[in-house]
């Protein structure tokens, strides 16, 4: 699916939208990002040897793995990061790259989601880890600010 159908599962929009297309594969999501280079994350990360920060492939992995919670993302729910876990970082991705995910959900559990996703370039892997989402009426977090 293309950015607008990711839009109608996920509440991300841009700047922050990091899929340029997603697919369904079984149990599996396989999603795709071209690092541009003019992302406000690449800004002074770093100077002269632009890299894709790692929390910045670790958000792209995420939202790969949410397109998989399309039935648990009802409206006036939003999908949480709980926890990064065991994130190991492989290779740089740069401006240029195509950055491929492969994610899949691995437990689910009332409310929490469990997860793990690999990022690949060229074939070759780049970023792996396990993360963990809470699933939450968007109206019980978010309450207005004095």
């Amino acid at each position: 699916m293309d950015k607008e159908g990711i839009k109608g599962i996920l509440p991300h929009r841009e700047p922050m939208l990091l899929l340029d297309s997603v697919e369904r594969n079984g149990d599996e999501a396989h999603g795709s990002y071209t690092v541009k280079g003019d992302e406000f994350f690449l800004q002074g990360h770093f100077p002269g040897f632009s890299v894709v920060p790692g929390v910045i492939l670790c958000e792209i992995l995420a939202q790969s793995a949410c397109v998989l919670m399309d039935g648990a993302i009802a409206e006036g729910m939003l999908p949480l990061y709980a926890g990064i876990d065991k994130a190991r970082f492989r290779r740089p991705v740069r401006p240029g790259d195509e950055f491929r995910t492969v994610c899949r959900i691995t437990k689910s559990r009332g409310p929490f989601r469990f997860a793990e996703g690999k990022g690949y370039v060229g074939g070759e892997l780049a970023v792996e880890a396990s993360f963990s989402f809470a699933v939450a009426e968007k109206d019980s977090i978010c309450s207005p600010r004095s």
